[in-house]
């Protein structure tokens, strides 16, 4: 068992070190458990160029060493480790890694949502170098080629909208032929002349080259029937899930299994609090993370004050 720590930080990313510069330059001596693939959805992303402060723009990687780099400059400590648990029960709060135990006065979970993908052959070998699942942030790379959106619900039917507005065409394939959109999400993407919806169709295969991705082959699910169709990019658009698991519902989450803020960035739990994309359901951004990491830091710092110093 190890001494009492200010705070520990679960999770990396925008808000992760976001809230460990500003613990730290507090002077709290934060600890953050960044995981194994610490920097979350920004290491698979390879250009950024929406995050303000890069007018040149940057990749992910590394814009993700360059926060950590910020972060540990004020004294916070990185742990390149996974959390396999925790204790909410009692203050001080317990975290488990590896089978040594952690004690904390606060929590600031920042461990982020992940992208569900299609898990298709050649698929991982072209994440980041044609396939997305961020339209907002990687639209733009596109601009006068093809691309594909795959989903049957709103955001396939968002993110395809948007991508008219950079792509010449924008094909929509969803496994079957019943949409989980809303009535006028759907029209509205249906009504585009940029747009076209190609239903019982997914993925089997995508296709690429040196330069990236050109294309995959889809199936018909009710033959089995394929065909190849071109595209330069593809933005899987099939939902995310919040990596709350290790929580093991101490936390009040939503159904979906996202964290609940309960006063500003503060839990069902007093002293913990959570911040970027395991709460954030709507804008899944880096710059939204950040800023949310950062008043979660504020708020911890202030919750200390109060309960513990």
């Amino acid at each position: 068992m190890s001494d009492i720590r200010n705070v520990i930080i679960i999770g990396s990313g925008p808000a992760g070190y976001t809230a460990g510069l500003y613990t730290a330059r507090a002077m709290l001596e934060p600890l953050m458990f960044s995981g194994y693939a610490s920097g979350g959805q920004l290491m698979l992303t390879s250009d950024v160029e929406n995050f303000p402060g890069y007018p040149q723009g940057i990749t992910g990687p590394e814009m993700m060493m360059h926060l950590r780099e910020q972060a540990e400059r004020f004294g916070c400590e990185v742990i390149d480790k996974n959390v396999a648990s925790v204790d909410f029960s009692s203050r001080p709060f317990k975290v488990t890694v590896e089978s040594e135990v952690f004690q904390s006065h606060a929590i600031i979970v920042c461990t982020g949502a992940e992208a569900i993908w299609l898990n298709a052959e050649n698929e991982e070998a072209q994440k980041g170098r044609g396939i997305s699942t961020c339209a907002t942030c990687d639209g733009a790379f596109f601009r006068d080629e093809d691309v594909l959106v795959i989903g049957g619900g709103d955001s396939a039917m968002e993110e395809a909208t948007f991508l008219t507005r950079f792509a010449s065409k924008v094909t929509i394939l969803n496994r079957r032929d019943v949409f989980r959109a809303s009535t006028i999400m759907y029209d509205r993407a249906a009504a585009n002349p940029k747009i076209e919806i190609k239903p019982f169709r997914q993925i089997k295969k995508w296709l690429s080259n040196e330069q990236g991705l050109t294309g995959a082959v889809i199936e018909d699910p009710r033959d089995g029937s394929t065909e190849e169709i071109n595209a330069t990019g593809a933005f899987i658009a099939i939902g995310h899930k919040p990596i709350t698991k290790f929580l093991e519902n101490q936390i009040e989450t939503d159904d979906e299994g996202y964290i609940v803020h309960k006063e500003h960035t503060m839990t069902s739990i007093s002293g913990v609090f959570a911040a970027g994309d395991v709460v954030d359901t709507r804008y899944r951004q880096a710059i939204t993370a950040a800023g949310m990491g950062c008043q979660a830091a504020i708020d911890c710092e202030r919750w200390l004050e109060d309960n513990v110093h």
